[in-house]
């Protein structure tokens, strides 16, 4: 019986040692690298002042988590942007903003930032969907929205 315990005793420690440097390796193959981006979100309405804006932006590809959310450049929408916390928990976000003043931006705008924790080796990419835009009255304009992207690794 003690011949026994003593030989499972050696067969489980040599199990641990040659098992334990593996497990190790193989954590370590599941890793994910983590990066933080910027996503800066811009609107261009031409001739006319930009009263109010709304747009969704979804990740169609890659794994990127939204962190923060930062108003625009113009002083009408650098206080951060209205956002719909339901969409977000949904990997997807939609964002509004409005201002009735009198110094409204006009032509290409940065209206939002938007900070990602970018998880994995490929590379994001984004849906963005245009919902609104509007003059300070609330009438639409057409307006073009883009995004540009800019990493810190």
């Amino acid at each position: 019986m003690r011949r026994y315990m003593l030989l499972s005793l050696v067969l489980t420690s040599i199990a641990v040692t040659l098992l334990a440097p593996r497990v190790g390796r193989a954590g370590k193959v599941f890793e994910q690298p983590v990066r933080f981006s910027a996503l800066y979100i811009y609107l261009d309405s031409g001739s006319e002042s930009l009263g109010a804006y709304q747009f969704e932006l979804k990740t169609t590809a890659g794994s990127a988590k939204i962190v923060g959310v930062e108003g625009g450049e113009h002083t009408a929408f650098r206080e951060a942007p209205y956002y719909d916390p339901a969409a977000l928990a949904q990997d997807r976000i939609i964002i509004a903003a409005f201002n009735t003043g009198r110094n409204l931006p006009t032509g290409r705008t940065r209206i939002a930032t938007l900070h990602l924790q970018i998880t994995g080796t490929a590379k994001p990419q984004y849906e963005l969907i245009p919902m609104v835009a509007a003059d300070a009255e609330g009438q639409g304009l057409s307006a073009e929205i883009t995004l540009e992207t800019g990493e810190n690794q």
